[in-house]
């Protein structure tokens, strides 16, 4: 079973959002990196880019497949994880932790009560395992 901590939010897209104020950290899932396979390769959108919520922000390419990152929330872009470009392996080895995405500053923070709890993720991938 894919590791789904407790404290995040999750789109049916595979990310996990972390709320923080006004700012959310993204990532991608253990589930969606399990699926994905060995990660070689990373296209994030730059600092300052705004997204709405669903429209794609940047790639994810693993050994498999070529992936695209979808934004859970609409926001402005306030950091990227750099360190994937040199390390895109870290979306496999950690994934809720130094793998994340993207930082955005939340330009409507209503849009959380739309994402998944962790235990209706859990159902969610349930049948995916």
């Amino acid at each position: 079973m894919a590791n789904v901590p407790s404290d995040l939010k999750y789109t049916k897209d595979h990310e996990w959002v972390r709320v923080n104020g006004k700012t959310a950290v993204v990532g991608i899932t253990d589930h969606a990196q399990r699926q994905l396979g060995d990660v070689v390769y990373v296209e994030l959108p730059k600092v300052g880019e705004t997204f709405e919520a669903g429209s794609p922000f940047g790639s994810i390419e693993s050994v498999k497949a070529v992936s695209e990152a979808f934004a859970p929330l609409s926001g402005k872009v306030t950091k990227v994880n750099e360190e994937l470009v040199a390390s895109p392996e870290l979306i496999n080895e950690e994934p809720y932790g130094d793998g994340w995405l993207i930082e955005v500053e939340l330009s409507d923070s209503n849009q959380l009560n739309e994402l998944l709890s962790a235990t209706a993720y859990e159902e969610f991938v349930k049948d995916d395992a």
